[in-house]
């Protein structure tokens, strides 16, 4: 009987044949992509763009238009089907278009910031995008990096990995090159395979790339690992809009309905003006406005520096009210220099400073600003020593240790934050390492005495021990790390950022709160506030935040703007919490462990220098550690969200008010007031004035604060407006009644002409929160909205118009309708400016 062989996973199997030192070359690499695809999760979620654009027609609303339209031509009428069909076609299309290269242009800027994977192609490194990494491929990493597909280890250098993506363990796991036992058939026994999507805590490697895309292991569970974002601020307004539009439509169209039944009017014509009526209720440029104004704000901040990755990420920006970051580089010039090597008594000390620049040379985890000023303050000669292990540095430890031995004598040094260092200490070295003297309360109060006193003259301070270990030792490990001498203290200065006073004043200004979360301790902290005038009203440390609830957290970080000692855990705590007190949050960081804060943020910020794993996160990339580039970004955020607003308000007052009066006309009307095709040229005409809305300027005051999309704000604004727009469509019913003595086609052209001049025109109004007449629009949204408005005046007098069922109009209709105009804008001018005073006085303010 033949045995079956058991099919082993691909880290235990030998690595495949064409392995090469020097890696793929440029034409194998062509040819693997042709046969595996990009390296993504599933293929083809681009759809063709025939497929995006038919999609367009999924709309409800617009293949229930089609149907009955279809209907229509089969009963005769064949240019009222044409004459829809026409109109659908080219809304359809303007949108498309408009959104199509919107998505491109901002495609664009966030393929400049992608994650590159780093090569050996021809035998020469080359940083390539991760799309394009093939099976075969060498890829060279070092921590920080984001490992781009599945393979199996081929040299390592103390390479520890963090895969707590696929397997929940949160601490790093080493990996080394070999085929592990047969037992290791779990991802988390495979000692020599890394996995797409885990990150480089530290250590470097080269590995070998053996599965890509959708046939890695996080490729196999891509749907059950990613989990939904919550939803942005802006997100849930519109959504809550979206419902609030949803039923007034439902409403109206149901009364319509009704009304026409009940006087017996004929059942197709009214249900397609009930549903063209829909069609001009509902907002369906909005999604072309939101992603054409947001890919022209995401343009103009690359100008200023700034990177969009998610285009919905600039409301949140303009939105955001507070701002979470660190103080490297931020508040400092990140520049940091070794000032003092003392000793635990404080007497400067050329030992501490061999022992400091030992744990720097041998440390292989990613270099921080602290161990590049030590490595370049003074060269000391190595020797004889050489590394025997290694234990990396992470934030809950605090601290790095390295195991070195020269031949005689084996140590373990251990560098890290100076209140850990000296808790795992029991001697400290009083004049050299031959004296050592116990580290009892008296003399562990001095040396407590002699650090803070360093950290509250704005020093950054590490604690430097060591301790002999065995000649035979041969790993280090965090049990070791205790039992210390210690050393002395390496002192660290990072001058404040000479900009950074200004910016943080200049976001002060504009309502945007800052929060320090650091993981320096507070001494520091607060020396650089006094020197850059930031007044501390609250601290909040690490262990504060370690003893209370989520509920004690949120009251505690309204109040506090310092949260120092904080681990990556705490600050996303913090994030958390500020979220749940209704605020709009932004995170500034650019460090390994900085990617939960940046995705816990309503917008995660980095900046270009950062590693992988925080770029990724980041929702948007700073090109350069200024706050005064953020500044830039927030007012332009602002600037964004009004023009979005201005269509949102436009869509629920004006051209709301009108819907609302065509379906009260049906009341009294023994014919339709507007037939079905008038009512969509109607609304494609009012799309078309609308369409530069994107490129139209914001009014100072308006970006002075921050805001959100607020439906109550919204609503009350439709109630107010919407009735204005109400009540001078009635006039004009009257006009043409009593005056004009209209016929049928006389109405329905007369009002048509009106309805949409008012609902064009007073865009003029309502784009502003002040005087018209001062704050004036783009040009060409002036040219665009009179051009439709003269349009709709000549219209009747074409031959198109005769198609649409439209007769001139009297020369007396025109001179009514310009007095009507005017007198309509100024009232609506009138309530606008009521209406805001009582928004402010309640706190509204269209969200803050």
């Amino acid at each position: 009987m033949t045995q079956v062989p058991t099919l082993l996973p691909w880290w235990l199997e030998p690595p495949p044949g064409g392995a090469a030192a020097a890696g793929l070359s440029g034409i194998e690499a062509k040819a693997r992509a042709a046969r595996f695809g990009s390296n993504r999760f599933r293929e083809g979620q681009e759809k063709p763009l025939l497929l995006q654009y038919l999609g367009r027609f999924k709309n409800p609303l617009v293949l229930i238009l089609l149907a009955a339209s279809t209907v229509s031509a089969l009963t005769g009428e064949i240019t009222s089907f044409v004459i829809i069909a026409c109109i659908v076609l080219l809304s359809v299309t303007l949108d498309f278009v408009q959104e199509y290269r919107a998505n491109a242009a901002a495609e664009k800027l966030r393929q400049s910031v992608s994650v590159r994977a780093k090569l050996l192609r021809d035998g020469k490194p080359l940083a390539v995008a991760v799309l394009d990494v093939v099976p075969g491929d060498i890829v060279l990493l070092a921590a920080g990096d984001l490992i781009p597909a599945d393979g199996i280890v081929l040299e390592a250098n103390d390479f520890f990995v963090k895969q707590a993506l696929l397997t929940g363990e949160s601490y790093p796991v080493e990996k080394r090159p070999g085929v592990p036992p047969n037992t290791a058939t779990e991802l988390q026994d495979a000692g020599n395979a890394v996995f797409m999507g885990t990150s480089v805590i530290s250590g470097s490697a080269r590995m070998l790339v053996v599965k890509t895309g959708a046939h890695t292991a996080i490729g196999d569970i891509a749907d059950s690992v990613s989990r939904p974002s919550e939803p942005t601020s802006f997100e849930a307004g519109a959504r809550r809009f979206g419902m609030l539009i949803m039923r007034l439509t439902v409403l109206m169209v149901m009364f319509v309905l009704l009304v026409n039944t009940f006087f017996h009017k004929p059942w197709l014509e009214s249900f397609l003006f009930a549903v063209a009526l829909a069609v001009g209720l509902t907002p369906e440029l909005l999604p072309m406005v939101v992603s054409v104004t947001l890919s022209r704000g995401a343009l103009r901040m690359a100008k200023k520096h700034m990177i969009v990755k998610r285009l919905a990420a600039i409301q949140e920006l303009g939105s955001m009210d507070v701002l979470c970051t660190d103080k490297t580089g931020t508040l400092t010039e990140a520049k940091i220099r070794l000032e003092r090597h003392v000793d635990a008594q404080g007497r400067p000390s050329e030992r501490v400073l061999e022992l400091a620049y030992f744990n720097s040379f041998f440390e292989t985890g990613l270099k921080s600003p602290l161990d590049e000023a030590i490595l370049a303050h003074r060269h000391i000669d190595i020797g004889a020593w050489k590394k025997i292990d290694e234990v990396p540095f992470d934030f809950g430890r605090r601290r790095v240790s390295v195991l070195i031995d020269n031949g005689e004598t084996r140590w373990l040094v251990v560098k890290g934050a100076a209140d850990e260092i000296v808790g795992l200490c029991a001697r400290y070295e009083a004049a050299g390492a031959d004296r050592q003297l116990p580290l009892d309360d008296a003399a562990l109060n001095a040396v407590r005495d002699q650090y803070h006193a360093l950290e509250e003259d704005g020093f950054r301070v590490l604690g430097i021990a060591w301790r002999q270990a065995p000649p035979d030792h041969p790993h280090a490990v965090v049990g070791d790390e205790s039992g210390l001498v210690l050393a002395g203290f390496a002192a660290f200065l990072d001058p404040p950022k000479a900009s950074a006073a200004s910016a943080l004043a200049a976001l002060d200004r504009v309502g945007v709160a800052i929060k320090i979360v650091t993981g320096d301790s507070d001494r520091v902290t607060r020396h650089v506030c006094a020197q850059l005038k930031i007044p501390v009203k609250g601290l909040l440390t690490g262990h504060e935040i370690a003893q209370i609830d989520d509920h004690a957290l949120q009251a505690g970080v309204e109040a506090a703007n310092l949260f120092c000692r904080v681990n990556p855990a705490q600050k996303e705590r913090v994030i958390r919490a500020l979220k749940a007190r209704g605020h709009v949050v932004g995170y500034l960081g650019d460090g390994i462990n900085d990617a939960p804060s940046l995705h816990a943020a309503d917008v995660g910020l980095s900046v270009d220098s950062a590693v992988d794993v925080a770029r990724e996160a980041a929702d948007m990339i700073l090109l350069q550690h200024d706050l005064h580039v953020l500044h830039a970004g927030v007012l332009e955020g602002r600037r964004t969200f009004g023009n979005i607003m201005k269509y949102i308000l436009m869509g629920t007052s004006s051209n709301f008010g009108n819907m609302f009066s065509m379906a009260g006309a049906a009341l009294f009307l023994p014919f339709l007031p507007m037939l079905p095709t008038q009512i969509l040229l109607n609304n494609i005409l009012y799309d078309l004035s609308e369409i530069p809305i994107p490129l139209d300027k914001v009014d100072a005051g308006e970006i002075r604060n921050p805001r959100v999309l607020d439906i109550d704000f919204v609503r009350n604004f439709m109630l107010v407006i919407g009735p204005i727009s109400s009540l001078f469509d009635f006039l004009t019913f009257y006009i043409m009644l009593v005056v004009l003595h209209a016929d049928e086609k006389l109405f329905q052209t007369g009002w048509f002409v009106e309805s949409l001049c008012t609902q064009v025109l007073v865009i003029f109004i309502i784009r502003t929160r002040g005087n018209p007449l001062k704050s004036h629009p783009h040009p060409i949204l002036m040219a665009t909205s009179l051009g439709i408005v003269g349009l709709a005046a000549l219209l009747p007098f074409t031959p198109l118009g005769v198609h649409f069922g439209f007769v001139p109009p009297p020369v007396t209709f025109y001179f009514i309708l310009g007095v009507m105009v005017l007198v309509y804008l100024f009232v609506v001018e009138l309530a606008k400016q009521r209406f805001y005073r009582w928004a402010v006085a309640r706190g509204m303010s269209c969200g803050r």
